[in-house]
């Protein structure tokens, strides 16, 4: 079928409005999610005393998602928007899977939500019994979406995806519900062909600090360097 060159315009012009539409959409939904977010302190910002990670990492930002458990209808929120990441992302998913320990709530709530199949993933095998590192039911060739609380440089999320892939379970994506956005964790997430989506991430939640006076205009570069090199910022 042929098109007229107005009928081409006016295509390329709606589509061009459906994908302006749908980047305000996504960002509107990253920018409540941080509100949330820095609303009950799962976030906290701190550029002038930094907080030291586990890694030993000097960091300007701490999360701790497990804080949104403890309010219902914040809780009621991430969920229905892990939900709805899931329902337009990743519609192929016939199980989801939660990351232990931060990840098993989200990942159980969402799958009563959606009627899916759940089962968790230990970050190591159980040293008794049936010596399970995956637990629940499953079967070898369901398609299993992965469901993380929090990624920062993406190597223990990715620990978990090769598990499931060893138990003969197809990943076909990970969302959480928040990122740093480090280049190594895209990177990594790309090699291991793991299409990822969070709710919410780093640099949404620094614009909206702004914007709120959490931290102060003139603290945006020390909080964008330490975003672009975190092993080696604050040394």
């Amino acid at each position: 079928m042929r098109y007229s060159q107005p009928q081409k315009i006016a295509g390329n012009v709606l589509n061009a409005a459906i994908v302006m539409q749908s980047n305000y959409v996504m960002k509107t939904n990253e920018k409540a999610v941080a509100e949330k977010l820095l609303q009950i302190g799962a976030i906290k910002l701190s550029p002038e005393a930094p907080f030291t990670w586990a890694s030993g990492w000097k960091s300007p930002i701490y999360c701790d998602n497990r804080k949104t458990l403890g309010f219902p209808y914040i809780r009621d929120f991430v969920k229905s928007e892990l939900c709805n990441v899931v329902f337009s992302d990743f519609a192929e998913a016939e199980m989801l899977a939660g990351v232990a320990t931060a990840g098993i709530a989200w990942g159980a709530m969402a799958a009563d939500q959606l009627k899916l199949p759940y089962i968790y993933v230990r970050p190591k095998p159980k040293e008794h019994g049936l010596g399970n590192q995956i637990e629940g039911y499953y079967e070898p060739g369901q398609k299993v979406l992965v469901i993380e609380d929090l990624v920062s440089t993406g190597k223990s999320s990715l620990q978990v995806v090769e598990v499931v892939r060893q138990a003969g379970l197809e990943v076909v994506g990970m969302v959480a519900i928040f990122t740093y956005g480090f280049p190594q964790a895209a990177e990594a997430f790309e090699k291991a062909n793991v299409p990822f989506k969070a709710l919410t991430n780093y640099p949404r939640l620094i614009e909206l600090a702004i914007e709120k006076g959490v931290v102060a205009g003139a603290q945006l570069e020390t909080l964008m360097q330490w975003s672009a090199n975190p092993s080696e910022w604050g040394k």
